[in-house]
């Protein structure tokens, strides 16, 4: 019986995913857990795997496509001469208001791109919308292939600027980045504040911490990270959000941390964190963190995050206001001196729906020392 491969859903923000790479071609054997596909959604490459063994029967989608998420990617049959069963093709990456579900080739997207057309206004012999169907269309109406329309702004709903320029498309980071601040600033009640505290205390306990574990490099951040993880375990109002006028508490701890890999910052995810040892959750931190920068994140590691933490120390900033990740409603703010011998600042954005500054104001100077262990 041949089985689908679907575009994985990463994260709940994302309805489009990247296709960067096939890996396998029709025909090939595959054995289950081999990896067959990458595709990047708005935060990370994310590694599709066969769910069984057996042969590729057919490919549904190629590289430099987008495609939507739950759509077939391909087939994999127990035998390599199996029957494909008739489905559509998998769905568009272009989910503009008023587009078409038509699919383009990768050559026809950047066509459309270049020239700001929809894909539904281009008539079309095949099941997918290819290059010379978008030439010929180009062609009828009286414009060469390869001149771009300079009177469309592509659906962007406002005026280009008066200063000579050009549209470019966003890239997919760039593009997690914004639908990550629409969300804050569209359904967030955003709010901040912070806390200076002397960081000596927590310099101190994390050293004996690596020295006990034989640890080579400082586990500070994550220490502090996990400290978070065992607060909201004890104030749950933290691990919640509002949807649609209501609370939704989260049953699980979630995680997520902030790590800068070259221009791309990532949201890396430790799942079920408060089911973790300190260690174990140190660990886990290393092993998504590393993920991240190889850009080989699987998708429970970039997805689901309840809380988040973000460093900028590493920067020498003494100040930064992050923006609070979907559907979370505390991100921790961990900057550094200002100054040698200055206090430290521990800040937090939060969703003031949710949470008061008197709520806030508790987690961070219970943040600011370390937890006293037996």
């Amino acid at each position: 019986m041949p089985h689908p491969v679907y575009v994985p859903c990463v994260n709940i923000n994302d309805d489009i995913v990247l296709i960067v790479d096939i890996g396998v071609s029709a025909g090939d054997q595959v054995k289950k857990g081999d990896p067959i596909a990458d595709v990047e959604t708005d935060k990370a490459v994310i590694a599709v795997e066969a769910e069984h063994d057996g042969y590729i029967l057919k490919i549904l989608c190629e590289a430099d496509e987008r495609v939507g998420v739950g759509s077939i990617m391909m087939w994999i049959g127990d035998s390599p001469d199996e029957p494909v069963p008739e489905v559509p093709v998998p769905a568009p990456a272009d989910t503009s208001p008023g587009r078409s579900s038509v699919q383009p080739t990768a050559k026809a997207r950047a066509l459309l791109e270049k020239h700001g057309l929809n894909a539904g206004d281009i008539p079309h012999a095949g099941d997918r919308l290819t290059a010379q169907d978008i030439e010929a269309f180009i062609a009828s109406q009286g414009k060469k292939a390869g001149q771009p329309d300079a009177t469309k702004t592509k659906d962007i709903g406002e005026s280009l600027p008066g200063v000579p320029g050009s549209l470019q498309p966003l890239s997919a980071e760039e593009h997690g980045m914004v639908s990550t601040v629409v969300w804050h600033r569209d359904h967030a009640a955003s709010a901040y504040l912070e806390v200076e505290y002397d960081q000596k205390n927590w310099e101190a306990y994390a050293g004996e911490f690596a020295e006990r574990h034989k640890l080579m490099l400082s586990p500070l951040l994550p220490l502090m990270a996990y400290r978070l993880v065992e607060i909201a375990g004890e104030t749950p109002k933290i691990n919640t959000t509002l949807v649609n006028g209501q609370k939704y508490q989260y049953d699980r701890i979630n995680l997520g941390f902030t790590v800068q890999v070259g221009d791309t910052l990532y949201l890396t995810v430790v799942q079920q964190a408060s089911g973790m040892e300190d260690k174990q959750f140190i660990e886990a931190l290393g092993e998504v963190q590393r993920h991240a920068m190889q850009k080989k994140l699987r998708s429970e590691e970039s997805q689901g995050s309840t809380i988040g933490f973000s460093s900028m120390a590493r920067w020498t900033v003494s100040r930064h206001v992050p923006i609070l990740a979907p559907y979370t409603s505390l991100m921790v703010a961990h900057s550094a001196p200002a100054r040698e011998g200055a206090m430290a600042v521990l800040g937090a954005s939060y969703d003031h729906r949710v949470l008061s500054g008197y709520d806030v104001a508790r987690v961070l100077q219970e943040l600011a020392q370390p937890p006293v262990r037996d």
